[in-house]
């Protein structure tokens, strides 16, 4: 985790990061990148400082604090990558507001895994969706929390309890890639129509495709990571595919780990009583869950922004 921050050091410097933000923004602003990025070098340092001293905090934090401290510190941190795509930012107050709302008051025998979410048209969750990901219509979207929580790869030992895994471990060496030959019967697909379904997302460039045993075989001409529907196990240091096809398999992990924060942040300010008796008894699945969860996020968020970030250099 420290690595991680020290990492992002990198950005610390005015000199680079303006050059750095100079070759973001010289495609699309030619003779103004000079003037952008110079303007925008504070900000975006600023931005990944206090979302540092955010994450820092919640390291030291009870966890009754926590999802507001994560939360808050994931907006700076996305605030930082969005100056890399969008020198406006913020060109208008709409962007400002986060963008998602939840159910005010919660049901009897409330569970957050089965708690709902809607993403609005107007804030930043849709505006760093499409800026950084280039994901549309998210807006309108009703979302169930236990179907977010299956999209991270280092939460699946936390269901096993009471089902079998999320994630198939795909393992990667060099220009090959090993996928569990059983995801075909998880996805009813023919080997043909998956390789197709991965083709259409460019994923990976396939160059050769063949079973062996119990494993699809993929061979590729680059080195490279894929891209959705793979995510990536940071303990493992494994990429996965999820178990079952949805449209959330296709909703970058940054977008994952937002909405969640997000319901998590507004749970511990404004559903105290149920938040705390949680937390005092843990009576359900729920409260594992969410910690396991609170934990991994600490950790996983940083390494999607230095990823996100690295990339553009």
């Amino acid at each position: 985790m420290q690595d991680i921050w020290q990492k992002l050091t990198y950005f610390h410097s005015a000199e680079t990061t303006q050059k750095f933000l100079h070759h973001c923004y010289k495609e699309s602003l030619n003779e103004k990148a000079d003037i952008k990025s110079y303007e925008n070098c504070y900000p975006f340092i600023y931005y990944l400082q206090h979302g540092e001293l955010y994450y820092d905090q919640a390291a030291k934090a009870p966890m009754a604090i926590k999802p507001v401290l994560l939360f808050y510190g994931l907006i700076h941190l996305i605030k930082a990558c969005l100056l890399s795509v969008d020198p406006n930012y913020p060109e208008t107050t709409s962007v400002l507001a986060h963008g998602v709302s939840s159910r005010k008051r919660k049901k009897q025998q409330y569970q957050f895994s089965n708690d709902e979410i809607k993403i609005q048209k107007l804030g930043l969750c849709t505006h760093f969706a499409k800026q950084m990901f280039h994901v549309e219509r998210l807006d309108g979207e009703k979302i169930i929390m236990k179907d977010l929580l299956e999209q991270i790869p280092e939460l699946d030992e936390y269901f096993l309890f009471n089902q079998q895994p999320n994630m198939f471990i795909v393992h990667k060496l060099d220009q090959t890639f090993t996928i569990p030959i059983t995801i075909l019967d998880k996805y009813h697909l023919t080997l043909d129509s998956f390789i197709r379904f991965i083709k259409q997302r460019n994923c990976l460039e396939i160059q050769k495709v063949f079973t062996e045993g119990k494993n699809i075989i993929l061979q590729t001409d680059l080195d490279s990571s894929p891209l959705l529907p793979f995510r990536f196990h940071l303990f493992k240091q494994e990429y996965c595919l999820p178990f079952k096809q949805s449209n959330y398999i296709y909703y970058p992990e940054l977008v994952v780990h937002y909405l969640l924060l997000y319901n998590l942040s507004m749970i511990a300010r404004y559903e105290t009583e149920w938040w705390c008796e949680l937390l005092k008894t843990t009576p359900t699945n729920d409260y594992s869950l969410i910690k396991g969860f609170l934990s991994i996020t600490a950790q996983k968020v940083p390494y999607l922004v230095y990823q996100y970030l690295s990339k553009k250099r």
